[in-house]
């Protein structure tokens, strides 16, 4: 088909979002910008013949993976994500809690259930859980009804663990093509974060129902700091999220928009990645014009500040 006759097809992709009609976002007290944290905790729920995988994990660690075959367990990289569990996820968490700031936690229910002082922990500090999946997989590599029965499998242990389902979803890297639509079936979801598309929430529409899209960042977040990610220490990862949110924060004059800054206990919790994030959490405090908040604080803002249009 020629590309003139692709354009007369609507497009279910939206190229335009808000375009140069930027919504005030009426964040609290006027804040210039709503910055929000997520820890990634994965570990324990990731590939591995530990499972019985065919494949073992191969990256965000201290090394690209690979160097044993599929079937057989890679007993180093297994310790690499064993460090994130035992060690760095504390090491974030007291990082968050000293400074009495809010955090989120895209937690896969698998990781939850192998380690439970985790979930005991969240409910200590308060931190804001999201749903990550039930395992560290690719949605798109499911069919629609193993992932529909991945989803529900999910929310049942993670609401076994909590006492609470989960009311925020996050994929891991990419969603399936439906992904978003299963999550409205299920119908308990207030927001999901699979898309990387803007600076705001968003509504969009699947299968009749309203959806809110909570946007993540692949940019600002800690994975720069793995093998080839092209940040190599804590300092380098400080400027990197300073410059992010001073051009924001400066924007926020006359523009507020939200930024999302994404952590993995296996990687920041490194000590002297730690030290980088430390001295950003501590830059963000001085300034009184942020509202520093959970992602779930953000999706109820806009529930009730910009409620979806109205169907028509």
């Amino acid at each position: 088909m020629e590309w003139r006759h692709l354009l007369m097809i609507t497009p279910e992709r939206d190229f335009i979002g808000y375009g140069e009609n930027w919504p005030d976002p009426k964040w609290p007290n006027g804040a210039r910008l709503a910055l929000q944290f997520v820890m990634n905790y994965e570990e324990g729920a990731e590939y591995g013949a530990y499972d019985g995988f065919k494949r073992n994990e191969i990256g965000l660690a201290d090394t690209p993976g690979g160097r044993v075959p599929g079937g057989q367990r890679d007993m180093a990289f297994e310790s690499m994500y064993e460090f994130g569990s035992r060690v760095g996820v504390w090491r974030i968490f007291r990082l968050f809690a000293e400074r009495k700031l809010p955090l989120t936690v895209f937690a896969c229910a698998v990781a939850l259930e192998r380690n439970r002082h985790v979930v005991s922990a969240m409910q200590r500090h308060g931190f804001d859980l999201c749903c990550h999946g039930l395992r560290w997989e690719e949605h798109f590599t499911l069919s629609r009804e193993e992932e529909k029965q991945h989803i529900a499998e999910a929310v049942a242990l993670i609401e076994r663990l909590t006492g609470q389902r989960p009311l925020g979803w996050y994929c891991r890297y990419g969603a399936s093509e439906h992904t978003r639509a299963l999550l409205a079936e299920e119908g308990g979801f207030v927001y999901d974060s699979d898309s990387y598309s803007d600076e705001l929430p968003y509504w969009t529409r699947v299968g009749g129902k309203d959806h809110l899209v909570v946007p993540y960042s692949l940019d600002t977040n800690d994975t720069k700091l793995a093998p080839g990610g092209g940040i190599s220490s804590g300092e380098a990862f400080f400027q990197h999220l300073k410059e992010n949110f001073d051009f924001l924060r400066a924007e926020g004059a006359h523009r507020p928009r939200m930024m999302s800054v994404g952590l993995h206990a296996r990687i920041v919790g490194r000590p002297g990645k730690a030290l980088g994030l430390a001295r950003f959490l501590d830059y963000v405090s001085q300034h009184e014009d942020v509202w520093i908040a959970s992602r779930l604080d953000i999706a109820r803002h806009w529930q009730r500040h910009h409620p979806a249009p109205a169907a028509g």
